[in-house]
């Protein structure tokens, strides 16, 4: 195909090939046709993924990216198809997701004329997204396709999302593939020129320490900072606790790690954070999932702080230094001005709390999903890709299943989206098709993006897919339980389907799980068969409760580690 005989579509599809993109995940519609059609007529390795929902292909591109770092495309039409990708770009931006999404458009002259499927997407999705363009001339789709590719995965990655009215993607390219990107005050490469000075200063602090510890956020992981941090950790002798999305960039059955910290972590990582003298973030943003009461939080200890995005400095938490920059370069700058530290009574205070605090679950009463979840990891070996929805059994698989390796633990953190893990658990074993994957939900959260089970079915993936179902929204009704003198409202999931034979109608194998002695059985059958994608629905007790906790806005110093003999306040922070 000649580029004068090409048009816009055709450009922008050969220049995302040239990219590099591996999948397109996507719905069809009137406005995003020409798009679509470019994918026949221009030939590319590309390969395209037909989903059953928009909400459903931008999780499958982000559990895409998280498992490999790497971006892939969302493709839907205009009005509702792009407003259906919405709670997705929300995840995605969240937790710091690279993506590129194009959204078909009404034709250009109709803009804001309330024309058929017309929705101004582009404001609309300017809050959830890195960032985003409305396209203006045919001829510059290859130059904004490269600059969306280079914003989605530099500096704090992102989405992106590209607007497209159907009479430049229709329209005539006579323009070059070799036009410049045009991004002025957009330098994400001086992330790799460290300030000495922040780094001289956190070494001195480092010095003088006598009960360190080493918090390592997603941000680590992004940078590819898992060797730096465990010789950091390892030289000087140092405690490492990790985020929810930062699970497996330390690995969790090293010596030295104490595990996730938080709301829901272990009660040894809170108690290192309370008790520590210096606390090291190598690459998270000081959540508030992780911080509970900010002005007590680190109140005994000096703080360090590195962190792509300037913006998360003093955000949530004021610290002593600050490193703006990518961790592993900030990190390799640091090791050469480190050395061990004087932390033996250290290690042996935490060890002790380990073992006064250990994680655990009661082995008599029926079913609990913490069982399924540990029998799992031992059958698994900690060696699969896990994606998690939300909820209690999302904490219950963060304190169960260890991660030793990145990009083995998928799960939705700043947003907190339920529907997120199967999805998500679709394009990561696309992305990986010789690896384990395994998708962990919740019945509630399950029931928000069943219909991807189309998905899985026709591509053969052989994902397992383990529903925990309790007939509960578990975690809103703990809370309901522990702060509201357990009055339920709007909790009960009564209606459930069996999710066994609901997977039979889309021609996919399954299993139930009734019994604590069928676990291990049942789940090694599901672990057995790769002939497509399999469902595994445990019949769990409907009232456990996730311990540790600390109460939303609480202190850490508040834990509470099994359930309380009086009445609890409500909760003064966010859910």
């Amino acid at each position: 195909m000649s580029q004068q005989k090409m048009d816009g579509a055709q450009a922008l599809i050969k220049t995302l090939a040239d990219l590099g993109i591996e999948y397109v995940f996507g719905y069809s519609g009137g406005a995003a046709i020409p798009i679509f059609d470019a994918l026949q007529t221009v030939k590319t390795d590309m390969k395209f993924v037909l989903v059953r929902h928009e909400q459903g292909a931008v999780h499958m591109a982000d559990g895409y990216a998280r498992a490999t770092g790497k971006p892939a495309v969302v493709l839907v039409t205009s009005g509702p198809g792009a407003g259906n990708t919405i709670t997705g770009l929300m995840t995605a931006q969240m937790d710091s997701v690279p993506m590129i999404v194009l959204c078909g458009q009404t034709v250009s002259w109709m803009l804001g004329k309330d024309a058929f499927q017309e929705a101004d997407i582009f404001n609309i999705t300017a809050p959830v997204v890195k960032h985003n363009y409305l396209i203006k001339s045919s001829n510059s789709l290859p130059r904004i396709a490269k600059e969306a590719y280079h914003i989605a995965t530099t500096g704090r990655p992102g989405p992106v999302l590209i607007d497209i009215p159907k009479d430049f993607s229709q329209g005539p390219f006579t323009g070059t593939f070799d036009e410049p990107m045009d991004l002025p005050g957009y330098h994400p490469e001086e992330n790799f020129k460290i300030d000495q000075a922040g780094i001289k200063e956190a070494a001195r602090l480092l010095s003088g320490a006598k009960r360190p510890v080493i918090l390592a956020g997603q941000g680590a992981m992004i940078a590819r900072a898992d060797k730096e941090l465990l010789t950091l950790a390892e030289t000087l002798g140092c405690p490492v606790v990790t985020t929810l999305l930062g699970k497996g960039v330390f690995p969790e059955t090293h010596a030295l790690s104490l595990g996730m910290l938080g709301m829901h972590g272990t009660a040894y990582a809170n108690k290192a954070i309370v008790e520590a003298d210096l606390i090291f973030n190598v690459g998270s943003r000081f959540d508030d999932r992780i911080i509970g009461k900010p002005t007590m939080f680190g109140r005994n200890a000096k703080l360090i702080h590195i962190d792509i995005d300037a913006a998360e400095f003093h955000k949530m938490i004021k610290v002593d230094v600050t490193i703006k920059g990518d961790a592993k370069a900030a990190l390799s700058d640091l090791l050469p001005l480190v050395e061990k530290l004087p932390t033996e009574d250290w290690l042996a205070t935490l060890d002790g709390y380990k073992k006064k605090f250990p994680l655990s679950y009661k082995k008599q009463g029926g079913l609990r999903m913490q069982q399924v979840i540990d029998e799992l990891y031992t059958l698994t070996k900690g060696k699969a890709i896990i994606s998690t929805d939300v909820g209690q059994h999302q904490m219950w698989a963060a304190q169960f299943y260890k991660n030793d390796e990145s990009y083995h633990w998928l799960s939705s953190g700043g947003a907190g989206t339920m529907g997120f893990g199967f999805p998500a658990a679709i394009g990561a074993q696309l992305a990986c098709p010789d690896k384990l994957v395994v998708s962990i939900s919740g019945d509630g959260g399950f029931q928000m993006t069943l219909f991807e089970l189309a998905t899985a079915a026709i591509h053969k993936l052989p994902i397992k897919i383990l529903i925990l179902n309790n007939s509960y929204l578990g975690m809103v009704r703990q809370w309901q339980e522990l702060f509201f003198e357990n009055r339920e409202s709007g909790v009960d999931l009564i209606g459930n389907p069996d999710f066994v034979k609901l997977g039979e109608a889309y021609g996919i194998k399954g299993w139930h799980i009734r019994r604590p002695a069928d676990v291990e059985r049942v789940l090694q059958q599901a672990l057995d068969y790769n002939d497509g994608p399999c469902i595994i629905e445990a019949e769990c007790i409907k009232t456990e409760n996730v311990f540790p906790m600390i109460p939303a806005g609480a202190a850490l110093e508040d834990m509470i580690t099994e359930a309380p003999k009086q009445k609890m306040e409500k909760p003064t922070g966010s859910t």
